[in-house]
């Protein structure tokens, strides 16, 4: 989830992004399936809309890893 919180990071002026990132450095979340599951819909709706750009980007730098990372995520929230 490292590229996520490194996603985040780009966003952290958001209050929605920052009560995301709270959550990601407080709790210890096994795997993705954990952390999603313990969002609320208007984060799960937020970090959509997110994970939309990010995806984009990292597809345009050609960076795989990324891709497939962020791209766990964003299959998990809906």
């Amino acid at each position: 989830m490292n590229y996520l919180r490194e996603s985040l990071a780009n966003y952290s002026g958001n209050d929605m992004c920052q009560k995301i990132d709270k959550k990601l450095e407080t709790e210890v979340y096994k795997n993705e399936v954990e952390f999603v599951r313990d969002l609320d819909e208007e984060e799960m709706a937020y970090l959509d809309s997110v994970l939309k750009n990010e995806l984009a980007y990292a597809r345009n730098v050609e960076n795989d890893i990324r891709v497939k990372e962020l791209t766990e995520v964003y299959e998990l929230l809906f």
